[in-house]
């Protein structure tokens, strides 16, 4: 009897992404491949300029690669869904004239797929998932960033996508509010176990926040290690596993002379101007 492998949730082969500036045209990563399963809490790591960012926003279908693909379930990736729920940094978006319930129901009205009894009763539940339950009927200005924070992971939830993006979502909080919403995501990932990609360029965050962590090497983004993170937290921060896993990755990141066999070839090309 031929054995039929499960297929990833997100498989990402050989993808080449690139943006144009006024002068140049930019390679921001070259041919990372990964493969994410359901449930996992899949974390890319790098830092600034490596393409992270670029790669979450490809996975949620905002920019085309110029080579290789993106499949999310099954399906390739080319334009945005609903299945792909992406909560940027810049959490400001939400509509200043809708309350905390309205914005967490705004997305599933707008896709025509819920009643708006069903949509509320879907936003509610988010919403207390996040402790925001008190909270329903008040407006984005009445809020401290945390609590705009939860109401766009409560927005995302409440549809049930396949893959939450998010995109340094804690970056811009202060130390506290950061470890708590970090705490906060790992309760709801418990409970619910959805399947995150989240992108950061904190070596603490990328630990306690992901159970596989993806490292991308300096513009442009190459993969250069995928490490098992397990399940350690901020309880384990002094243990000598946490500390040998965050040297790890500390040395994958900043040592000049990683190992060759470690990196995907160098791109032919990183910069070329673009026509006049």
């Amino acid at each position: 009897m031929t054995r039929i492998e499960a297929r990833p949730l997100v498989d990402v082969r050989d993808v080449t992404l690139q943006y144009k500036t006024p002068e140049h045209l930019v390679t921001a990563t070259y041919k990372v491949s990964c493969q994410v399963e359901a449930g996992d809490r899949y974390v890319i790591l790098g830092p600034s300029g490596c393409g992270k960012s670029t790669l979450l926003k490809a996975i949620g279908g905002f920019i085309k690669p110029v080579g290789g693909s993106i499949v999310v379930n099954g399906r390739e990736v080319r334009e945005p869904g609903p299945d792909r729920m992406m909560v940027f940094q810049e959490f400001e978006q939400l509509m200043p004239w809708k309350t905390v319930l309205q914005n967490v129901m705004f997305p599933m009205l707008a896709a025509g797929k819920y009643l708006r009894s069903e949509a509320r009763d879907r936003a509610l539940s988010a919403i207390e998932k996040v402790g925001l339950a008190k909270f329903k009927g008040v407006y984005p200005h009445m809020l401290s960033g945390g609590m705009k924070m939860r109401v766009a992971i409560a927005r995302a939830m409440a549809l049930e996508p396949d893959v939450l993006l998010m995109d340094e979502p804690f970056a811009a909080l202060d130390a506290l509010t950061r470890r708590k919403m970090q705490e906060e995501l790992l309760a709801l990932w418990d409970s619910l176990r959805f399947t995150v990609l989240f992108v950061t360029h904190s070596i603490e965050e990328a630990i306690v926040v992901g159970s596989r962590i993806l490292i991308l090497s300096p513009h442009p983004g190459r993969v250069r290690a995928e490490l098992e993170a397990g399940a350690l937290s901020y309880a384990d921060v002094d243990t000598p596993e946490f500390g040998a896993l965050s040297k790890r990755i500390h040395s994958l990141l900043f040592e000049e002379h990683a190992a060759p066999s470690a990196l995907t070839p160098e791109p032919k090309l990183q910069l070329a101007a673009t026509p006049r």
